[in-house]
């Protein structure tokens, strides 16, 4: 009796770790298949919000799938610091309106930002993923994204290269979408909104543009 037991305890467990390895295959594989709508999966979306403007339809359409994101602030590449604080606070009125909580870096990091892309100026704009991905796997999200990718101006197939590579080396998923669709939408929310509206993207290089 005591061995029928064994077997039949040890055929159990056996069968508990196969269910737990086929659900795990099961969702890695529908995320692949699905890779723009897996919201149920998050818990905490981290948003890079490059400037409170981009960052209106991308939290909307975010809102509509059932995913709640975070902003984080972290612009370095933002010239002069004029420009810089203006962009930043307009961020925290945004949040503060629509109810979407912002988080900070407040080391401007102009210094850092300028040596790191001395050498390879015209992919500058993907620096600040780098930051984004880090913060997020160190705060236990389990995805990030960035407002950037509403952007038509910008290297849209790049910005998802260095997503998707600085998730995989800090371990956390990035959240790809294709925002673009609504970027004149998010752009008129935000004028109806009262909020600031930047003239260039915001590095001295875009501003010379």
């Amino acid at each position: 009796n005591s061995q029928c037991i064994n077997r039949e305890r040890s055929c159990a467990i056996r069968l508990i770790f196969f269910s737990r390895g086929l659900c795990r295959a099961l969702v890695v594989c529908w995320q692949k298949r699905h890779k723009e709508s897996w919201s149920f999966l998050m818990d905490k979306l981290l948003l890079h919000s490059c400037c409170a403007p981009c960052s209106v339809y991308c939290v909307d359409t975010l809102r509509a799938d059932g995913i709640e994101p975070t902003s984080l602030w972290v612009n370095p590449n933002i010239h002069p610091w004029t420009e810089y604080d203006a962009r930043r606070r307009t961020l925290l009125e945004y949040g503060e309106k629509e109810h979407v909580e912002v988080h900070i870096l407040e080391d401007y990091g102009l210094r850092d930002f300028v040596r790191a892309v001395s050498t390879d100026i015209e992919h500058r704009c993907a620096h600040r993923r780098i930051a984004a991905a880090k913060y997020a796997a160190d705060h236990g999200y389990d995805a990030f994204t960035s407002s950037l990718l509403i952007s038509p101006y910008q290297n849209h197939e790049l910005l998802k290269a260095v997503g998707e590579t600085m998730g995989k080396k800090y371990g956390v998923e990035f959240y790809y979408r294709d925002f673009r669709p609504g970027f004149r939408e998010g752009q008129a929310k935000a004028r109806e909104m009262g909020l600031y509206m930047q003239k260039y993207c915001g590095c001295i290089f875009s501003e010379e543009d």
